[in-house]
Order: C-alpha cells, then sequence, then structure tokens
C-alpha cells in the first residue's frame, strides 16, 4: 500500500476530492493546513499598510490505496489542482509499512 499526500490550494480541495472518489482508494483524510514552499511568504495590504503573510493556507489531502492505484491518483490530483502558478502544491508519495485497527497491539512484519 502506498500513502499519497497532496498539499493543494484551498479553492480547488473539493474539485480534487470528486477526482480521487473515482479511484479505488481505502481511506481518506482531509485537514486545512498553512505552510510554504518555493515561495517563501507574500505581502498583502491590510488598511493601507503591507504586512507578511509568512504561511499560506492549504488543504492536505491524504489517501491510502493499494499500489496499483497511484499514478491514476497522481493524475487525478495534478487534472485538478494544477493552475500553473507557483504555489499550487505538491504530491507526496509515501510506502506504507502497514495498517492497524486500534485495538491491534502492534505490528506483523511478514
Amino acid at each position: 500500500m502506498k500513502q499519497v499526500i497532496a498539499i493543494v490550494r484551498p479553492f480547488v480541495a473539493e474539485k480534487v476530492l470528486q477526482a480521487v472518489a473515482a479511484v479505488p482508494i481505502e481511506s481518506c483524510q482531509v485537514s486545512e493546513v498553512k505552510g510554504y514552499g518555493r515561495q517563501k511568504s507574500y505581502l498583502d495590504e491590510y488598511r493601507g499598510s503591507e504586512y507578511s503573510l509568512a504561511y499560506l493556507p492549504k488543504v492536505q489531502i491524504t489517501v491510502w490505496l493499494e499500489d496499483g492505484y497511484v499514478e491514476e491518483t497522481i493524475r487525478a490530483i495534478v487534472g485538478a489542482a494544477r493552475t500553473g502558478r507557483m504555489g499550487d502544491g505538491k504530491i507526496f508519495v509515501l510506502p506504507l509499512e502497514c495498517v492497524l485497527p486500534l485495538e491491534a497491539a502492534h505490528c506483523h512484519q511478514p
């Protein structure tokens, strides 16, 4: 199994969730997060004064799925989230060692 984490702009989050729903995923989690990438931060103006916003609002969508669906999931996320501008987000793909129900004491390694 794999864990795919997509950090996207808030206004595309629903579109990404709809695109990911077409892929057979095991589980999904959505969180509001703040952060920055290459753009570092940006200046905004409020009542005539400029100020820096160090962390930008984003939405983190995490899905868990079988290895064979990773490429399809990435294509779905990119198709729904890409605007072509800096700050569109990132996708992380991580191996998933094991999944435990809460009552399980530890993970059994093969």
